[in-house]
């Protein structure tokens, strides 16, 4: 039989190309913990990110040599991974990122995406999780409908004090909503 099954996407690009590609946009990941692409781009790097959160939580010196193969500065992002980024996804089996298809941004009109390491500092999910909970308070709802519950569950799960820190991030939001109702 021909051909068989697709194993990875190939971007229109020969392999040195495709493979310098998904290391430039690993690199800009994990310096910025949420980088925007092109979403088969962003599926692809998303399975690279992935491999190297678990070597990352490995921490032997194989998996530091393979790690430092891919990063186009390893200097800086060897660090990271083998630091704070093992000790927040220690606990957690797996998905340490996350793609979000958002409206195309180029010009050609291209499927676009965001590509986030989950329960980072720029978590959209929990950015906008806490957003829809003070809109929720400020028009008097006192429960939550499934959707909503599903997501304050997610966003808490395994990050640690996530109740305290979405809570947290729900008064922030609330004194920007009453700061923006004050100027009106």
């Amino acid at each position: 039989m021909a051909g068989g099954a697709i194993k990875y996407r190939h971007l229109d690009r020969k392999s040195s190309h495709r493979r310098a590609l998904l290391r430039n946009l690993v690199t800009s990941l994990f310096t910025h913990e949420s980088i925007t692409t092109t979403w088969p781009k962003a599926k692809e790097a998303q399975r690279l990110a992935e491999k190297l959160i678990t070597l990352g939580k490995k921490n032997t010196e194989a998996s530091r040599s393979r790690a430092q193969s891919v990063f186009f500065t390893p200097q800086s992002l060897l660090p990271k991974l083998f630091g704070p980024l093992r000790e927040r996804y220690m606990d957690r089996p797996g998905g340490y990122t996350r793609v979000l298809r958002i409206e195309p941004t180029k010009p050609d009109q291209a499927p676009s995406a965001i590509l986030e390491l989950v329960d980072g500092v720029r978590d959209m999910r929990f950015a906008m999780t806490a957003k829809t909970l003070a809109r929720q308070r400020a028009a008097g709802q006192e429960t939550m409908n499934e959707v909503t519950a599903q997501n304050v569950m997610k966003v808490t799960r395994f990050r640690p004090d996530g109740q305290a820190a979405l809570e947290a991030e729900v008064q922030r939001v609330e004194e920007e909503l009453e700061k923006k109702a004050g100027r009106k």
